[in-house]
């Protein structure tokens, strides 16, 4: 099946075609082969051996997930972080320079404070808001891999990617952009120059909550020829029973991104009212700094944002007593969470670190679910009006 004048929408319903793995039984979603070998004499030309180095559920995801990236392949990784350290684990080598953000996820900051101690990677920090900052640290030409988010994670910035990609070329970086926030149903960071796109199925992309894993996906036949020796050979693949419950999400993905981004801005607008509220970071607010960027950039704000309250006590009462936000890592799922970025996805970050990307002991990360936003909004009024009314007690004793 052709997909090339096809809208994402119409790819995403289409699995089996689109992922082109020939069925006999003309299934209309991806079987499961769940087995670790095959036959080679009940094959015919190119066939399959070992699951760890090709399975017919695993590629048919992996060409479905090339199409909607704008890819010439995708790899299926066990995990997000499993995606993050096949590129690292491919392209650094002893004393390599990476160029990051300080404000990144905290997976992948304390993996690559790993591959610092183990091949003395220098990591390089720039603000990629400031592109003639990242001009003069690329210029020297000894940077061997670029790697950001957009937005990031938990500061929620928006990184011009066209800009930041006519910069790695300029210099012959290879520029890989985190893309899990967004998903690629909002951006492509192919096509906006970058060598490589990564992210988490586990999130926006399965959508349920129910599965983790991760997928890299590029156009550069050489990179990935790279890529794919490194998974095969290190047995960083996916197992067919996880990559079928990740396809599970794919066809509603936009719908549920709109969704998201519905009820967040619904939210988010509520918040910047709310006098116990110093400050709301959302790309959609018009509040926000890369406001227009992210108009221009993204399709769906998606359903993220971060919070400053007016104190420490407040975020910790707020994080334990909200009834329909759960405390738990991850986002992207129908229900909504909320976190203390310090105390789960970010731990491995100090204080001090924290505190350089603009994130406070009272900063919380809320992940907008599909719940009625009213419902939300009440939720978090009852909370707040409760500890009014337990710091009013207070004093008056």
């Amino acid at each position: 099946m052709n997909n090339e004048n096809y809208k994402l929408e119409t790819i995403l319903s289409h699995m089996a075609d689109i992922g082109g793995i020939k069925d006999i039984y003309g299934a209309s979603h991806m079987p499961i082969y769940q087995t670790a070998t095959f036959d080679l004499k009940k094959q015919g030309e190119d066939p399959y051996d070992y699951t760890r180095s090709g399975n017919p559920t695993r590629d048919s995801l992996e060409n479905l997930l090339s199409a909607a990236c704008s890819a010439k392949g995708t790899i299926l990784t066990h995990t997000g972080i499993g995606a993050i350290a096949l590129l690292l684990e491919t392209f650094l080598t002893y004393n390599s320079k990476v160029l990051i953000d300080r404000d990144t996820y905290g997976g992948t900051y304390r993996l690559l404070k790993y591959y610092k101690e183990k091949l003395n990677v220098n990591l390089v920090f720039a603000d990629f808001r400031d592109h003639d900052q990242v001009d003069n640290l690329l210029s020297d030409n000894s940077i061997t891999l670029v790697l950001i988010e957009s937005p990031t994670n938990p500061g929620l910035k928006i990184i011009d990617l066209k800009a930041i990609s006519k910069l790695t070329q300029k210099y012959g970086a290879i520029l890989a952009v985190d893309n899990s926030l967004a998903t690629f149903a909002s951006q492509k960071p192919l096509e906006l120059g970058a060598d490589i796109s990564l992210f988490s199925t586990t999130k926006y992309i399965s959508g349920h909550g129910s599965v983790i894993g991760g997928a890299i996906a590029s156009n550069k036949t050489d990179l990935l020829k790279r890529l794919r020796f490194v998974s095969n050979a290190q047995g960083r693949n996916q197992n067919p029973m996880d990559v079928y419950v990740v396809s599970l999400g794919l066809p509603s993905l936009p719908v549920r991104l709109k969704a998201h981004e519905e009820k967040a801005l619904v939210l988010a607008k509520w918040l910047e009212k709310q006098s116990c509220v110093l400050r709301v970071v959302y790309p959609g607010l018009e509040s926000h700094p890369d406001h227009e960027l992210a108009k221009k950039q993204m399709k769906y704000f998606n359903g993220v944002m971060t919070v400053d309250f007016d104190s420490i006590e407040l975020a910790e009462f707020t994080v334990a007593n909200l009834k329909l936000f759960s405390e738990k890592c991850s986002f992207g799922t129908p229900d909504s969470r909320i976190e203390i970025p310090g105390k789960i996805s970010h731990a491995s970050f100090s204080e001090e670190e924290l505190l350089e990307i603009g994130i406070k002991k009272s900063t919380v990360r809320i992940s907008v679910g599909l719940e009625d936003v009213m419902d939300l909004i009440s939720d978090l009024q009852g909370v707040f009006d409760e500890f009014r009314l337990l710091q009013t007690n207070s004093l008056g004793k």
